[in-house]
């Protein structure tokens, strides 16, 4: 008795030594804040923790979105044997001890095994290869938790047997509601310390909706603190060693930043560029939100002056999605600097703007008769695709044949200018408006 009585006290003074997040881990899936999309009523994710039923997952979100702790969760609602592996330090030998364990604890216990794998995406194809029998032959449920894209990263077989589940960043209510609770529970600051409010804004953007990130600089901004202390921007700027960012994501700094942002790109000053970038960033906003204008930048600004601009552009705001701040922060760097430093041309956004203006006007018209669609029966006696010339039968694959409608017949929209790659695209352009005039012959 004794024994359990110093087990259990060694176990509660562990607990008290653990970090803020450790201790802060929800006990139930009802605890958890988030992922309502995964863990409501009838969700595969409850039903396995409801109905113990065996199953494989991925887990794929961003840092602190709680994916080892829906895997944590999974183990303790369902009593089994919780192992935590990670893919930084374990190899096959490791993997396949705990299969071996787990095979002989289910035929005599009949216990189930959780095996818990963070980042496996840096297993290798052999190390991935190692579980495939675990999983199929349902000998562990298997957890495997990943920041990257899992059908880049993972063997197909391996994904092919499990259930793909995918977790959102925390919202700004999500993280209050994280911060709100280790400031009062017992197991995380128990009314010890109280935040000011501008402390807690702060606190939510620096966290970025990762939970673990804000209970982390909540821990260190308490001990700044003291007990019976309040949390102040000041106390939490010494904890964390970072400035609080002056910018309200709701007001004019919001829209000054960015469009500062915007001109020092479209300027073609990097340094400026960046500097607007890491400011929002540290400010907290959405890294989606700072995508689609670089996207948006790439062909306003830059054009078919340097067309690749739109496919690093377009890259970067695809690495937002699969992996996230804050790595995400170098692609969208990356994608800055290579706008600021191509050659510049409004030329997209121009044609554009001038054909829907003539648009708005009316200038409409008629599709000309034989471009119109001749597939349907009938189409041949209304005279459609009469006359039309199939370009690839012409050599260059370019032929004298009018598309515009009578209206805007000779307007001219995209007027290319001569920087960077848009001059080859002007002398090409001039060459194929001459073939389709018919001059030159």
């Amino acid at each position: 008795m004794s024994g359990t009585l110093f087990d259990e006290a060694g176990e509660r003074a562990q607990q008290a030594q653990a970090p803020l997040a450790v201790r802060m881990r929800p006990q139930a899936l009802d605890e958890v804040v988030g992922q309502r999309q995964l863990i409501g009523e009838g969700t595969p994710l409850r039903r396995l923790v409801e109905d113990e039923a065996p199953m494989s997952l991925f887990l794929w979100g961003p840092p602190g979105t709680g994916k080892t702790t829906l895997a944590y969760v999974v183990s303790r609602a369902t009593k089994r044997h919780f192992v935590e592996l990670s893919a930084v330090t374990a190899g096959v030998k490791d993997v396949r001890a705990v299969i071996d364990e787990a095979r002989r604890e289910l035929g005599m216990t009949g216990t189930q095994t959780v095996l818990f794998i963070d980042e496996v995406h840096r297993f290798s194809k052999t190390q991935q290869d190692a579980l495939l029998p675990a999983v199929e032959n349902r000998w562990v449920t298997f957890i495997g938790a990943t920041t990257e894209n899992p059908f880049f990263s993972v063997i197909s077989p391996l994904l092919s047997r499990s259930l793909l589940l995918t977790l959102e960043p925390l919202s700004e209510a999500d993280i209050r509601t994280v911060i709100h609770r280790a400031l009062t529970d017992e197991r995380g600051l128990g009314g010890r310390n109280d935040i000011e409010a501008a402390a807690e804004e702060h606190l939510v953007r620096l966290a970025g909706g990762d939970a673990r990130r804000s209970l982390t600089y909540l821990e260190a901004a308490a001990l700044v603190a003291g007990p019976g202390g309040t949390i102040t921007v000041r106390r939490l700027e010494r904890a964390v060693d970072r400035a609080a960012v002056r910018y309200d994501r709701a007001g004019d700094q919001h829209y000054d930043v960015i469009s500062a942002f915007i001109k020092s790109m479209r300027g073609s000053d990097p340094d400026a560029a960046l500097h607007y970038l890491a400011r929002m960033i540290e400010a907290g906003e959405d890294p989606r939100f700072i995508a689609r204008r670089i996207v948006i930048h790439a062909s306003e600004d830059v054009g078919m002056a340097d067309p690749t601009a739109i496919q690093v552009a377009v890259a970067a705001a695809q690495a937002v999605q699969m992996i996230g701040l804050p790595e995400a922060r170098i692609n969208l760097a990356q994608a800055v600097i290579h706008i600021c430093l191509a050659p510049k041309s409004n030329s997209v956004i121009k044609a554009i703007d001038a054909a829907a203006a003539d648009v708005r006007k009316g200038r409409v018209g008629q599709v000309p008769p034989h471009l119109r669609d001749a597939h349907y029966s009938s189409a041949e006696k209304l005279g459609h695709g009469e006359g039309y010339k199939y370009v690839h039968d012409y050599p260059g694959g370019v032929v004298e044949q009018r598309y515009a409608p009578d209206e805007v017949a000779g307007r001219t929209y995209y007027e290319p200018t001569t920087h960077g790659a848009e001059r080859r695209f002007s002398e090409v352009l001039a060459r194929i408006k001459g073939v389709l005039r018919g001059e030159g012959r």
